[in-house]
């Protein structure tokens, strides 16, 4: 089967970001796996016309249209109606989808109201996409020839184990799934997007595989994805592609795919046989979240301070008050004996500290928002790298780059020391 895909997602609450569209990430990565070309998405609120006229573009560039939201029983849900009234067919009540909402309300005790009826009509002509955990089934429908629909619920468990159990064994049967797409994401930290792109320019011009760079939350990344017959062979294609890619990268390059700067430094102190605790001040806990994130930190991470207030730096951490007073909180004689003091107070190898002004408020021009000292401490030394995050005077982006940056520091220090 030729042709690509498109996903249609419906419902003004994601229009108006109260839920955030994780299944068409889904579905995006389902199509990839099973190796359909997917061109499109689009959102579409509760609104007849306005699907209409997404189904009507949909059908003159696509193949395949995926559909999710608006299957339920209440006035808003209308994309069954709308599509079966754009394709001029009447829906009619199944009785088989009809007992199988009866039943599932008997299971729960629950008296089915007549608002449920609703979900049991299908255009005249379309199978039934089963719904083995909800009241809201889908639909696998062929309207004109060469083009499928494939309607699902916005609940993504629900969507999920439809796409499982009937989706992928119709899509395959149908001839659609050709071969799979593999990627695999290199991660970066340290590198602009811009300077990693350009030194990688070459690969961007390949095809299979292909090389595609892009950034999230200063994290850049470069994805290699390969078309094949078979995993295995998709996977032999990145494999050379990713060597070089990283040789370039050097120690820029921390993980791959899902990997964090937390599971980088983790690798590398359970290499070294190495402990370490943090001290914070204005991530608040974050540092030491990112590191307990990762399965079996225990081995390797003893605990942490959250040392907000001076009195705590002073009595906890043994910062002197002389250097609070005179350098103040944030500076980089007060970030040095904040790692001190937390790898001796909770004896470890190191000791990793941040304090810094996130804002909004609380800056100055000598100590502007953004301001961010780091400390590391071992038993030999103990040092500090000063930071300005303020550009984008964002108090989230300012405490998440605070937190990859100290991990960062970490990490090329104990590569340093391989």
């Amino acid at each position: 089967m030729t042709g690509s895909a498109e996903i249609i997602c419906v419902g003004t609450e994601l229009l108006l970001g109260d839920i955030l569209n994780s299944n068409a990430q889904y579905l995006a990565q389902q199509l990839t796996q099973l190796g359909i070309s997917h061109h499109y998405q689009t959102v579409v609120g509760d609104n007849p016309q306005r699907l209409a006229k997404a189904i009507a573009i949909a059908c003159e560039r696509s193949r395949l249209i995926i559909f999710t939201g608006g299957l339920g029983p209440t006035p808003d849900d209308i994309t069954t109606a709308t599509i079966a009234n754009f394709f001029g067919v009447p829906l009619v009540e199944n009785a088989d989808v009809l007992a199988d909402i009866k039943a599932k309300f008997a299971q729960r005790d629950r008296t089915m109201s007549n608002n449920n009826r609703k979900q049991a009509l299908l255009p005249a002509g379309a199978a039934v996409l089963k719904n083995p955990q909800g009241t809201a089934p889908g639909i696998l429908w062929q309207p004109r020839p060469g083009l499928h629909l494939m309607t699902f619920p916005g609940v993504p468990r629900e969507l999920h184990t439809m796409w499982k159990t009937s989706a992928i064994p119709y899509l395959q049967e149908q001839g659609w799934s050709s071969g799979i797409i593999h990627s695999l994401t290199l991660k970066f930290w340290g590198a602009s997007e811009s300077s990693l792109a350009t030194k990688v320019d070459a690969f961007l011009k390949l095809e299979n595989p292909t090389v595609a760079p892009y950034a999230s939350n200063g994290v850049i990344k470069l994805r290699i994805s390969a078309k094949a017959d078979t995993l295995e062979s998709a996977k032999q294609l990145i494999a050379p592609i990713a060597t070089q890619l990283k040789y370039i990268g050097g120690i820029d390059c921390f993980g791959e795919d899902n990997d964090t700067l937390g599971d980088a430094v983790g690798r590398l102190l359970l290499k070294h046989q190495a402990t370490l605790a943090v001290a914070e001040s204005c991530t608040g806990g974050g540092l030491g979240e990112m590191i307990t994130a990762v399965p079996g930190s225990s081995a390797y991470f003893m605990g942490g301070i959250i040392s907000y207030d001076n009195t705590v730096k002073e009595r906890l951490l043994g910062v002197a008050a002389s250097d609070l007073a005179k350098s103040g909180a944030v500076s980089a004689i007060v970030a040095e004996q904040m790692a001190a003091g937390v790898r001796t107070q909770l004896a470890t190898d190191w000791g990793l500290s941040i304090t810094g002004i996130a804002g909004p408020g609380g800056g100055s021009t000598i100590k502007p928002i953004g301001l961010v000292y780091i400390g590391l401490a071992n038993d030999s030394e103990t040092h500090h790298i000063e930071c300005r995050f303020g550009h984008r005077n964002d108090r989230d982006w300012i405490r998440l780059m605070s937190r990859n940056t100290a991990l960062d520091i970490l990490r090329r220090t104990l590569l340093s020391n391989t």
